[in-house]
C-alpha cells in the first residue's frame, strides 16, 4: 500500500498535456508517482520538464537510455523502476532478450561494446558508494562524445530520483509494466514486492 496516495488525474487537470505525453511514452498509462508527486504541482512541474528533457528526443535512442534506467534501477533494487524501464525498454524496441540477460551484459552476445560501456556506467552509478571511475568514461568515449555521455549520466541520475521516491513511497505498479515484469524478469527473481 502507497504510503501517501495517488491523487486522482482529474485533480490535477492542468498537467494533462503533460499525462498524454507521457501515456504515449509509457505504452499506455501514466505513472502513478505522477499522481504522488502532484501533492506538490510545482515538484510536478519541475520534474515533468527535467523528465522530458532526459527522456525525450536526444542524441541516444529510447531504447538504450531505457535499458540504463533499468541496469541503474536494477542496481539500486527499486522494483517498480525495474519494471517501468524494462516495459518501457520493450515499448521503445528493445528485444526481451536484450532485457531479460541485461545483467549479463559484459559477455552475453547480443550486447555491442557500446551497450556494455553505457549498462556498466549505469550499474556501477547506481551503488552506494558510487564505483564509477575514470577508466568508465575511458570506456565510453571510445563510443559517445560528450554530449551524449551527459545524456546517458542524466538517465542515471533521473533515476537515481525515482528509485529513491517509489521505493520510499511504496508507489502502487501498475497492470503494464507488473505484467512485463512477471512474464521477463520472473526468472531473475524480480516480484512486485511492496508495490502490490
Amino acid at each position: 500500500m502507497p504510503n501517501v496516495p495517488a491523487l486522482p488525474r482529474e485533480s490535477l487537470a492542468k498537467f494533462e498535456p503533460f499525462f498524454e505525453i507521457a501515456e504515449q511514452m509509457m505504452g499506455g498509462f501514466v505513472p502513478n508517482s505522477l499522481f504522488t508527486i502532484g501533492h506538490r504541482p510545482e515538484i510536478l512541474e519541475a520534474f515533468m520538464m527535467l523528465a522530458g528533457a532526459i527522456n525525450g528526443p536526444g542524441q541516444i535512442d529510447a531504447g538504450t537510455k531505457q535499458l540504463v534506467a533499468y541496469v541503474a534501477s536494477t542496481a539500486a533494487g527499486c522494483r517498480y523502476c525495474q519494471a517501468h524501464t524494462s516495459a518501457h525498454a520493450s515499448h521503445a524496441g528493445v528485444s526481451a532478450e536484450k532485457v531479460e540477460h541485461a545483467f549479463e551484459f559484459e559477455t552475453h552476445p547480443v550486447f555491442s561494446d557500446a551497450e556494455r560501456a553505457a549498462l556498466r556506467l549505469a550499474r556501477d552509478s547506481a551503488l552506494v558508494p558510487n564505483l564509477v571511475e575514470p577508466g568508465h568514461f575511458d570506456e565510453l568515449r571510445k563510443h559517445f562524445d560528450n554530449a551524449q555521455i551527459v545524456e546517458l549520466v542524466a538517465v542515471c541520475s533521473l533515476f537515481g530520483f525515482l528509485n529513491r521516491w517509489n521505493d520510499t513511497m511504496s508507489t502502487e505498479l501498475e497492470s503494464v509494466p507488473r505484467s512485463f515484469a512477471e512474464q521477463h524478469l520472473g526468472a531473475s527473481g524480480w516480484e512486485i514486492g511492496k508495490h502490490r
